[in-house]
C-alpha cells in the first residue's frame, strides 16, 4: 500500500481529500493534519510517509517550504500539490523541489484518482534494480505526464472541458446537456458543446432517453476512453 498524509487546513476539504484517497485501490491515508508545522511533527512521529497530498496555502507558511523542510530533515515522500495557486513562477519552483504532479481546485474525485494511478505506475516502473536503458527511463518519466492533448476547436476551453468530462465520468448513469451544464456551472448549450466534442473524440457516447413528454432527450455517457 502507498501511505499517503493529507495536509490540508480547510476541514471539508481535508476530509474530502482523505476520502478520495482512500477510494484509490492501493492507497490508504495515515494521517490527516492541518498545517505545515503539523504535517513535519507527524512525520517526524510516525515515520516515513511515500507521498504528501499538500495544500500551498497553510496557515503556517507556504506548502513548499514544507518541501524544504522535510527534505532537510532528510524525507524523501514524493509530493502532490493540491492547491489553488495558478502563479507559473509556483509551478516551476514547486517543480524544482521534487513536486510529481500539480493538481489544481477545484477538481473532481476522478481528476484526482487519475494522477494517483499515475504516480503507482511511476513508482511500480521504478521499482528497484537498475533501468535497461533509455527507453526505460522514458517509459517511467512518462507515466506521470498525461498523453498530450489534441488540439480544441475554436472557442472550446480546456478547464472546462476537464470539469466537463470529470462531471460525466463520475456520472455511471449518464448526464443530459442540462444536467452537465448544471453541475459545471455553464449552460446547457456551452455544456452540450463539450458533451458533443467528447462523442466526436471517442470519449463518450450519446443514446435518446425517453420517459419525458415530447422530444426524447440525448444521455451521454462516459466511453471509458481516454
Amino acid at each position: 500500500m502507498i501511505e499517503v498524509l493529507v495536509v490540508e487546513d480547510d476541514l471539508l476539504a481535508a476530509d474530502a481529500h482523505r476520502a478520495y484517497v482512500e477510494r484509490v485501490p492501493g492507497f490508504t491515508v495515515v494521517g490527516t493534519v492541518h498545517s505545515g508545522g503539523d504535517a513535519l511533527r507527524f512525520v517526524s512521529r510516525h515515520g516515513p510517509v511515500d507521498l504528501v497530498l499538500l495544500d500551498l496555502y497553510l496557515p503556517d507558511g507556504h506548502g513548499l517550504q514544507v518541501v524544504r523542510n522535510l527534505r532537510a530533515a532528510g524525507h524523501t515522500a514524493d509530493v502532490i500539490a493540491v492547491t489553488s495557486a495558478r502563479d507559473l513562477a509556483v509551478v516551476r519552483r514547486a517543480v524544482s523541489l521534487g513536486v510529481v504532479q500539480y493538481l489544481l481546485k477545484p477538481f473532481a474525485f476522478p481528476a484526482l484518482r487519475d494522477r494517483l494511478e499515475r504516480y503507482a505506475r511511476f513508482r511500480d516502473t521504478l521499482h528497484g534494480g537498475e533501468a535497461a536503458g533509455q527507453d526505460e527511463v522514458d517509459r517511467a518519466l512518462s507515466a506521470l505526464r498525461a498523453p498530450g492533448a489534441p488540439v480544441l476547436p475554436k472557442g472550446l476551453s480546456a478547464q472546462t472541458l476537464t470539469a466537463v468530462r470529470d462531471a460525466l465520468r463520475s456520472a455511471p448513469e449518464g448526464l443530459s446537456a442540462g444536467e452537465a451544464g448544471a453541475a459545471v456551472g455553464v449552460s446547457r448549450i456551452t455544456a452540450r458543446r463539450y458533451l458533443e466534442h467528447l462523442v466526436e473524440t471517442g470519449r463518450a457516447v450519446r443514446s435518446p432517453q425517453y420517459g419525458q413528454v415530447g422530444r426524447p432527450e440525448l444521455c451521454y455517457r462516459w466511453s471509458g476512453a481516454g
